[in-house]
């Protein structure tokens, strides 16, 4: 199951350089990186959060939490894939530290 996300946290909007970062969060035992795993670095962002980049460009790629609800998840940045794909049940989160020139427009669940 992939869940999709608009997260409008401060280390969200500051990572991907944007009013927030969209993720689609999979079961790390479902994410297969086919070339370039040499490339990916991480840095662990707050106490529970890791987030992976790609070394030789900066693209922000993955997003991680060691909590232990969330462990065995791992969120993909939905701006690094290329091939066409759905994303229903999208929702935005953190939306109490969104930018503030930024104002969501959509209907999309809040919280």
């Amino acid at each position: 199951m992939v869940k999709f996300s608009h997260c409008h946290c401060s280390q969200c909007r500051k990572g991907h350089g944007a009013a927030f970062a969209s993720y689609g969060r999979t079961r790390r035992k479902d994410l297969y990186v086919m070339s370039g795993k040499e490339h990916i670095k991480a840095y662990v962002s707050s106490e529970s959060v890791r987030r992976e980049f790609c070394a030789d460009c900066g693209t922000s790629l993955f997003w991680s939490s060691s909590s232990p609800e969330l462990a065995d998840w791992i969120s993909v940045a939905l701006g690094t894939i290329d091939t066409p794909f759905t994303a229903p049940g999208q929702r935005h989160l953190h939306v109490a530290s969104k930018a503030s020139w930024y104002e969501i427009e959509d209907r999309l669940p809040r919280e």
